[in-house]
C-alpha cells in the first residue's frame, strides 16, 4: 500500500474546488448585501432631502422627531418589504433548478429562508437608520427658508 493518508485529508483534497467556489460565492454574496446597503441608504438620503421642506412644515407644525423618524422608517420599510415579498416568491420558484447544489438543507428549507430574511431586514433597517435619524434633526426653520 501506498499514498496512505487519513480519509479526511483525501477528501478535503477532492472537495477542494467545490469549498474554493462555495467561499467565492459566499463572498460575492456579502458584496452585493453591502452594495445593496450602500444603494438603499444612498436612496433614503436623497428622498429625504427632497423631502426636507416637507419634513420642516411638518415639524413647525407639531410633528415631534419620533413621529418624523417613524415616517421615514415606515417608508424604507415598507418598500423592504415589497421587495422581500417578491425576492421570496421567486426564490421559491427558483429553488428547484439549484436543488442539486444544495448540501444538508432542503430546497424550500424555511429555517434558511427566515433566517435570510431577517438578515436582509436588519441590514435594511441600518442602512435606513442614519438617513430617518438625520430628518428627524431637521431644523423647521432652516428646512422652510430651502428652496
Amino acid at each position: 500500500m501506498f499514498d496512505a493518508r487519513p480519509l479526511a485529508q483525501a477528501t478535503s483534497i477532492s472537495l477542494l474546488p467545490i469549498r474554493l467556489a462555495a467561499g467565492f460565492l459566499g463572498g460575492l454574496g456579502l458584496l452585493v448585501l453591502a452594495l445593496a446597503a450602500v444603494g438603499l441608504y444612498g436612496v433614503l438620503s436623497f428622498l429625504v432631502r427632497l423631502r426636507t421642506k416637507e419634513i420642516g412644515i411638518r415639524m413647525a407644525l407639531g410633528a415631534d422627531r419620533g413621529r418624523v423618524l417613524r415616517a421615514i422608517l415606515g417608508d424604507a420599510m415598507r418598500w423592504m418589504a415589497w421587495g422581500l415579498g417578491a425576492g421570496l416568491i421567486a426564490a421559491s420558484l427558483l429553488t428547484p433548478l439549484a436543488a442539486s447544489l444544495l448540501y444538508g438543507i432542503e430546497p424550500r428549507d424555511a429555517l434558511t429562508f427566515a433566517g435570510a430574511s431577517l438578515l436582509l431586514v436588519a441590514v435594511a433597517a441600518a442602512a435606513s437608520a442614519l438617513p430617518a435619524l438625520r430628518a428627524s434633526r431637521i431644523d423647521p426653520l432652516t428646512a422652510l427658508r430651502i428652496e
